[in-house]
């Protein structure tokens, strides 16, 4: 059996599987999306003018603090779509798994914790140095 080294490419197997892990964690990201999108564009249903004015104010501030937290969420969030994404149209072209600094294959359980990686650990961290 061929060693890590001596591969260039996962196997259509391997691919399925990694698809399969992308997929899960693309729908859980979708869902989360949704549930950050509908938390910041909903107005808040405990109406605050029969209370007094001051509170008021500091409840509007919270209410804005936390539109801007979940719009920055929202974000991060869409940039993790859009990168597993991007990892299953390497799937489909095959060269998935690849890194794109050493050309090496990255390791499984990288891709397996991070399925949108596109760096083996090694060119990670030289990139950190």
């Amino acid at each position: 059996m061929e060693t890590n080294k001596e591969k260039t490419r996962y196997s259509d197997e391997e691919l399925q599987e990694f698809k399969e892990i992308i997929m899960k964690k693309l729908e859980e990201a979708r869902n989360g999306l949704k549930e950050l999108t509908e938390a910041y564009t909903t107005q808040n249903e405990n109406d605050t003018n029969d209370t007094s004015p001051s509170f008021k104010i500091l409840e509007e501030g919270s209410q804005v603090l936390s539109k801007e937290e979940n719009g920055q969420l929202a974000a991060r969030q869409r940039k993790f779509i859009r990168d597993l994404e991007n990892a299953l149209i390497r799937i489909e072209n095959k060269s998935y798994g690849i890194c794109r600094e050493t050309g090496k294959l990255i390791s499984k359980d990288r891709l397996r914790s991070v399925p949108h990686a596109t760096l083996s650990i090694e060119a990670k961290l030289n990139q950190n140095k």
